[in-house]
């Protein structure tokens, strides 16, 4: 059981090869993901770093999109899931975006929809396929 997740957002080279490794373990290694479709859009991204206990543990980022806020490649390692890290992952993301943050969504793998359902994000429209893993959108509820 860890006894210290911290998450914080990171822009430094060393942080972010971190971060690009622990998201091409999960989703090119473990999913099958095309590295370049993994690593899509990365410059306009705002990175995070989870560590537990000082070790690299899981990641993500978000972008500001045309349509609003989108939040993308939520990643922990295998070995730390079911600790709470995706959810520290998840609070911190949310607390970090603008002020003016009112449309805020993802694509969910199908596994992780009820995580994301605990932070107030909602289904919307049908199931799809995106690099061969099938997904819902979610929109977050702004009550």
């Amino acid at each position: 059981m860890p006894s210290k997740i911290e998450v914080k957002q990171v822009s430094n080279p060393a942080d972010l090869e971190k971060v690009f490794a622990i998201r091409h373990e999960v989703f090119v290694n473990e999913q099958n993901c095309p590295p370049e479709l993994e690593r899509a859009n990365e410059e306009e991204a705002t990175h995070y770093l989870v560590t537990v206990d000082g070790e690299p543990a899981g990641a993500s980022r978000w972008r500001k999109t045309n349509d609003g806020y989108k939040l993308e490649r939520f990643a922990v390692l295998s070995k730390f899931r079911g600790h709470g890290v995706g959810q520290a992952l998840v609070k911190a993301v949310l607390a970090d975006l603008p002020a003016g943050a009112d449309y805020v969504y993802l694509n969910s793998q199908l596994q992780a929809v009820t995580l994301y359902e605990k932070f107030g994000f909602e289904k919307t429209g049908p199931q799809f396929e995106e690099a061969g893993i099938q997904h819902f959108k979610m929109v977050k509820n702004q009550i």
